[in-house]
């Protein structure tokens, strides 16, 4: 196998060289190894440095792919790979009536990760637009079951992307959680209230980190910073690889003076947040006491998500042993989720079912 250019702690399995490709078999294996990686992100002088740098480099698949030459002979492996991943995490769109059935009698409620999931993956984070054939399709998705978007951006963000006032938006990973203005009946709240802030007492610390920051990461051209209320996220993949050590030595040396917060990973962004015990799987359990289910029997939470903060959701609902979860991905993940869909148009051909499903489901009642 070529040897690539991920550089881990010598008591850390390497990646294979196609990074998120992972053999069942493996996966498992990586994935804790990469969780130990960012446990133990080290914020002292070189060592701070390479840490992050490490974890740039192990969370950025492209990356690695395009630093790996392929021969004929990988090729099969691979797709044995995948069969057996999708074996395991199948199609939610070829299952659709097995999960329909599983939904039998009890209430859906629908949760939708924003990024990679409703928008694609862009460049620029300011253009990560939704189409409108996606919007129509959530909006008719709402009219039947309580929606909910769940995201790493800030509410007004990702409201502003979205549009839809009947919904409710969990911003910064679950931390910044407002009610809808406007739905249907199974919506009580009419008011788009505040419903939940765990972290308020951060604002100030974020703000502050994130001027600092802001200022800081000027030298990198490509870094992007965005603040998203209650976590300040620092883009890098529009930075040459080259210059992802400066990136990581700027971030680390800030985050270094604020022992409050924490650092964690997304696709090719490094992520700061209060290092309170709060995720999106702790904002689904609490939507879900809102909406008045927190002990119901009769429930069916749908909870669709591309990212490793997705994952937090999944978990817990394999823990309620309720409901199902939809990892967006077109390549093997290590996941705690139940299906896969391969992108954007494929969560939207699954909503769309999703309400044909309920309409017939109608017809069938009054006839």
């Amino acid at each position: 196998m070529m040897k690539h250019n991920v550089v881990l702690p010598k008591d850390i399995p390497a990646p294979p060289y196609y990074s998120y490709q992972i053999p069942r078999s493996k996966s498992a294996t990586y994935a804790a190894a990469y969780k130990k990686l960012l446990n133990h992100v080290d914020l002292s002088g070189v060592n701070r440095i390479n840490s992050l740098l490490d974890c740039m480099k192990a969370s950025s698949p492209t990356q690695i792919r395009a630093n790996s030459i392929l021969t004929p002979s990988f090729l099969a492996p691979l797709d044995d790979e995948f069969d057996d991943w999708m074996e395991e995490h199948p199609s939610a769109l070829s299952k659709f009536e097995e999960i329909m059935e599983m939904s039998k009698g009890k209430k859906i409620v629908m949760f939708l990760d924003y990024d990679g999931t409703l928008s694609p993956i862009v460049e620029d984070p300011d253009r990560a637009y939704m189409s409108e054939a996606m919007r129509d399709a959530v909006r008719d998705v709402a009219k039947y079951f309580p929606t909910a978007v769940v995201t790493g951006r800030c509410t007004e963000k990702v409201f502003s992307f979205v549009g839809l006032k009947e919904l409710y938006y969990a911003g910064s990973h679950g931390m910044d959680i407002v009610g809808p203005t406007k739905g249907p009946k199974h919506i009580k709240s009419k008011t788009k209230d505040i419903l939940c802030q765990p972290a308020s007492e951060f604002l100030p610390m974020i703000e502050e980190i994130s001027k600092t920051l802001e200022e800081k990461i000027k030298i990198i051209p490509g870094a992007k910073l965005e603040n998203n209320k209650f976590c300040v996220s620092v883009h890098y993949r529009c930075v040459e690889e080259k210059n992802w050590s400066a990136l990581a030595e700027q971030v680390g040396s800030v985050l270094a003076e604020y022992p409050k917060l924490k650092l964690t990973q997304g696709r090719k962004v490094l992520e700061i947040r209060p290092t309170i015990k709060w995720d999106k799987g702790k904002a689904l359990e609490f939507l879900l006491e809102t909406l008045g289910y927190a002990n119901s029997s009769d429930i069916f939470p749908v909870y669709i998500g591309d990212d490793r903060t997705d994952e937090d959701a999944f978990k817990v609902l394999r823990e309620r042993g309720q409901g199902i979860g939809i990892l967006v991905s077109k390549i093997p993940k290590e996941t705690d989720a139940n299906y896969s869909l391969n992108g954007p148009i494929e969560v939207k051909n699954f909503l769309q079912n999703l309400v044909q499903w309920k309409n017939l489901s109608l017809d069938e009642q009054q006839s």
